[in-house]
């Protein structure tokens, strides 16, 4: 109920309003009203688009009111809140519910930025605003408008509308909507690095005005094949605002149709209208004036026509509305006067520039007149028509290039006016309503296009540069791929300079221009000064592909194509030839991969300097990121460069091999030691170096990959760590030997347990060896087989040392076995000396009193133990053995050498085995006799023949042999037992063989 009252009321402000205008304007209080355009009476004014406040301005300065500026106002500042105009600055209206808006800010509001027009024309550099001008003091009206109070005096105004942009609200409508359309469908990229290297215009003409000038060259041109025709224009029965006719029209509507589109030219140049944003006025005024032109000229082609000269004789100040449109119009038709006549004729003058300053005086005039009275600014304008016509049509029908007198009007094919007329065109083949995709009748425009071509003097090769330009450039504003395609084709279009004909060459040789590039001014020719741009901008992107086309290969490769055909056709200029020296393709594809490989080198160092502290050294992760850069290097970027450039994964690899070898360096000069810092940097680089290398195997083969490994500055990883293991193995070792000599000292060769019978010490010892090879074998840097050899020969001379350490002060078998009887000796001197000194050899040998002690310590279970711990010491050495050989082959890189290196393990221990072997053979040899001729010697040697011979029997031997028999075996491993007993045995034959006197 409340929303129906508010409308209501809504509706009831309106009609009061409309009511309240009505009287005012009808009535006496405005000195004079000025119809807008189109309408007769107040009848046929739509009130609700009157500004009110102009309205009561005017009357009460008594001046005359223009609806139409009324119109505009209105327009300008609907968006503006309302004030009541009771000239308090402390009363306002609030556009927003103060309840639901909450707190105040508190923050200091940003400032305004400055105001800077956007830049349109990609040729153009954008706009510099002025500085405001200074605002006198004038004294305020007692009556000021909403408007001048919520607006600066310094405040830009984006456009100006006229009156006779009101006058066509249904052509802004449809381009307005096709704006906004377009906005809300792409988003439109920078392509400021694509302006071509032309110089500015010295009238200053913009884009827009070589949009209209192009479209009006377009009419003639259609007009010389007969399509001209001058539509009717009906007259505007519907009145709605321009905001009622917006908001009741369908976003889903087409603004013009495949379906709607006239047949033929006539339809065509209606969408070329439409597709150029030239309003239905001033279509209809300039084919009016073309056809008013041509009138009376029998014979005459209407593309011969001094094109804008006939406008401005033409078209008079009554059709134009507005007086600033008209001003405009005809400041654009005198500036393109001067651009095509005098400042880039495209036929120079021979009568020292006479004929060029009375023709700039006559354009001043012309502009001048508008200044001045009606009548007499009428006169002198038709005055200075007709001698510019004098002058300037003889000067436009010279012949050039060929042609005859007459035959040709040459004031739109001066370079480099001519190109910048014909790109205009050329952006017509965008549908407007998608800039990324070309408009379905693109055949037909070009086709058209083509007949522009006489009066532009564009040639085929100057169509296909400009094309390619146009392309290339809109996909740089929209990213759309099928630009970029089309781009390409027609660069591969541009003829090579064999390909033209002479008179196309002498044309193409004339067209230069001198511009300023920062450095001085050079002449730029047609080629260069739209193909650079192109070629700098791909340029750029490739000497830093690996961050521009990261996840795009096809992009990438459509940008190298655009790089080298621009490349190609460039180097055909003689500067630009000279300036490129003879650089050829495949160096300037190796230049964007040592370019784009420094900048993603440089990246991912940056990268890690910026990283936190982390277990990895930065070197470290420096080559696993380089090796991961490599990798998509090869995979991604490499088969798109390699069809120009077949080594240039070598470049790739070798250069980042460089780069990282920079940064490596310092850190190899200092290593001394192995330390966690070079444990983790040397695999890391050793690995990337690796896989550097078989790289260049695999992109040349392994023949010719010896001579680009051998340009590479090694890192020698290998070499630096193998020092580094060998100082860590020689202390290893070092403490080893002082870890076996600590065991056999405190070793109490007591059996660890019955079911380990050996002593403790060669437990100890294993396991300081087993840490040892843990610890070497953990190391994931680089080795050779020498530092696994280095500590293999430690390891055999730890064991050796251990080995003779538990035979040390082992006493002899001679200390043991008494003297053999003298008829038994084997030399012939003892014989002679039985007979003089018997007595001599009677008395038996026995050892000192030290040597008794150490020979009664070494008990048979000691020595059972020993033998025990040297067993177990050469049956473990077998699984040492093959775990070190395990583990060393899983390091290998490849499987060619491990039967050798199997080989050379099993000898690394052949020292060791073989001294083991001989302590046990020594200790079996020592327990055998020991039992025999020291524990049993009262047995054997002292009461076995007592108190005869003939009395005497073994069997008073073989009780206390069995206890030591027994004891024995309890002891001994079951391998050893055998050896034991028959060394024990021997003893025993020996002893009896002693008694009984028979030779041994």
């Amino acid at each position: 109920m409340e929303e129906e009252n508010a409308l209501e009321l809504l509706q009831r402000y309106r009609r009061d309003r409309r009511i309240l205008l009505s009287f005012i304007l009808s009535g006496s209080l405005i000195k004079k009203v000025t119809m807008p355009p189109g309408a007769v009476s107040l009848d046929d004014v739509d009130l609700d688009q009157v500004s009110v406040d102009y309205v009561l301005n005017c009357a009460k300065r008594g001046e005359m009111l223009e609806l139409s500026e009324a119109i505009r106002d209105y327009h300008d500042h609907t968006a503006l809140p309302h004030m009541n105009n009771t000239g308090s600055s402390d009363e306002f209206f609030l556009v927003t519910n103060p309840e639901s808006s909450g707190s105040p800010p508190r923050k200091v509001p940003p400032p305004v930025p400055a105001f800077t027009a956007p830049a349109i024309s990609p040729f153009m550099p954008s706009p510099i605003p002025s500085a405001p001008s200074p605002i006198p003091d004038i004294a305020p009206s007692p009556v000021v408008s909403s408007v001048s109070r919520a607006e600066s005096f310094n405040s830009p105004r984006v456009r100006e509308l006229t009156v006779d942009d009101i006058d066509d609200f249904e052509d802004d409508e449809e381009i307005e909507e096709v704006d906004s359309r377009r906005m809300s469908r792409r988003g439109i990229n920078d392509a400021a690095d694509l302006v071509p290297v032309l110089p500015p215009f010295a009238t200053g003409i913009t884009d827009d005005d070589l949009r209209e000038s192009a479209y009006e060259i377009l009419l003639a041109c259609a007009g010389a094949a007969g399509g001209l025709i001058v539509p009717s224009k009906e007259k505007k029965k519907d009145k709605r605002s321009k905001l009622m006719r917006k908001l009741g029209r369908s976003r889903s509507e087409n603004l013009v149709s495949q379906s709607q589109r006239a047949p033929g030219l006539v339809g065509l140049l209606e969408s070329m209208r439409v597709q150029m944003e030239i309003s239905e006025a001033m279509d209809i005024r300039t084919r009016q004036g073309l056809l008013n032109a041509l009138a009376g000229k029998a014979g005459k082609r209407m593309d011969t026509l001094l094109i804008p000269l006939e406008l401005l004789c033409c078209i008079s100040r009554t059709e134009f509305s507005d007086k600033k449109a008209y001003i405009k119009w005809q400041k654009r038709q005198l500036n393109m006067l001067e651009e095509g006549l005098l400042n880039h004729a495209a036929v120079g003058f021979s009568e020292s520039g006479r004929k060029a300053s009375e023709l700039r005086m006559l354009l001043a005039k012309i502009e001048e007149s508008e200044s001045l009275a009606t009548s007499a600014g009428e006169i002198q304008r038709t005055e200075c028509l007709r001698s510019l016509k004098e002058i300037a049509i003889p000067l436009a029908e010279r012949p050039a290039r060929g042609d005859l007198t007459g035959e040709i009007s040459h004031w739109a094919d001066g370079y480099h006016l001519n190109v910048r007329l014909y790109e205009k065109l050329l952006l017509s083949v965008f549908d407007i309503l998608d800039e990324g995709k070309l408009t379905e009748e693109v055949e037909e425009i070009l086709e058209l296009l083509k007949s522009t071509w006489r009066v532009l003097g564009i040639t085929e090769t100057m169509h296909y540069t400009c094309y390619a330009w146009i392309l290339f450039r809109q996909y740089v504003m929209t990213n759309e791929q099928g630009m970029l395609q089309h781009a390409i084709h027609q660069l591969k279009k541009i003829p090579l300079k064999e390909q033209r004909g002479p008179q196309e060459r002498s044309h193409l040789r004339s067209l230069h221009s001198k511009v300023d590039v920062g450095d001085g001014f050079h002449e730029m020719s047609l080629l260069q000064s739209f193909l650079l741009p192109v070629q700098r901008w791909a340029d750029k992107r490739l000497e830093d592909y690996h961050m521009h086309f990261a996840e795009g290969s096809v992009l990438m490769e459509n940008v190298v194509k655009v790089a080298m055909v621009s490349r190609r056709l460039l180097l055909e200029e003689p500067e630009h030839a000279i300036q490129s020296g003879s650089v050829s393709d495949r160096d300037q594809i190796e230049s964007y991969v040592s370019s784009s490989i420094k900048n993603a080198f440089a990246r991912i160092l940056l990268a890690v300097d910026k990283l936190e502290a982390t277990h990895e050294h930065p070197l470290a992760l420096l080559a696993n990121e380089s090796k991961k850069l490599l990798k998509t290097d090869s995979s991604t970027f490499m088969p798109i460069l390699r069809q120009w450039h077949p080594q240039a994964t070598i470049v790739s690899a070798s250069l980042t091999h460089k780069l990282y070898g920079q940064k490596l360096k310092p850190f190899l000069d200092h290593a001394e030691h192995l330390t966690e810092d070079v444990a983790s940097v040397f695999p890391a680089a050793d690995s990337l170096e690796q896989y550097i290398k078989s790289l260049i195997s695999s992109t040349c083969g392994d023949e010719n990959a010896d001579f680009y490994n051998k340009k590479l500055i090694p890192y020698q990883i290998e070499s630096i760590s193998g020092t580094l293991v060998l100082r860590w193995v020689n202390s290893q070792l070092a403490r080893i030997l002082s870890w076996v000599e600590r065991a056999i000292q405190q070793e109490r060769w007591d059996p660890i347990s019955p079911q380990q019978r050996h002593g403790s010490s060669i437990v100890e010892v294993y396991r300081i060896i087993e840490e040892t090879v843990d610890q070497f074998f953990t190391f994931t840097i680089p080795m050779r087989s020498t530092e696994l050899n280095s500590m293999l020969r430690g390891i055999d001379n730890a064991f050796q040392v251990y080995a003779n350490r538990v035979t040390d002060n082992l006493a002899g078998k001679e200390e043991l076995i008494p003297p053999e009887p003298v008829l038994t000796r084997f030399k012939k001197e003892a014989g002679i000396k039985a007979f003089v000194k018997k007595e001599l050899f009677d008395t038996p040998r026995i050892p000192d009193e030290r040597r008794s002690v150490e020979i009664n310590i070494r008990t048979t279970p000691t020595l059972c133990v020993q033998l025990n711990t040297l067993y177990y010491a050469i049956s473990q050495l077998n699984k040492l053995e093959d775990s070190i050989y395990e583990r060393w082959s899983r390091r290998q890189r490849d499987n060619l050498s491990n039967g050798k290196s199997k080989s050379l393990m099993q000898k690394a221990f052949d020292g060791s085995r073989k001294d083991l072997n001989a302590s046990i053979d020594r200790i079996c040899e020592f327990t055998g006799t020991k039992i025999v001729f020291w524990d049993l010697r009262e047995s054997f040697i002292e009461n076995l023949y007592k108190p005869s011979v003939s009395q005497s029997r073994l069997e008073s031997l073989v009780e206390p042999l069995d206890v030591e028999l027994n004891q024995l075996c309890h002891i001994i491993v079951e391998p050893l037992r055998d050896r034991v007993v028959t060394s024990l045995l021997q003893a025993s034959l020996v002893s009896l063989y002693l008694h009984r006197g028979i030779k041994t």
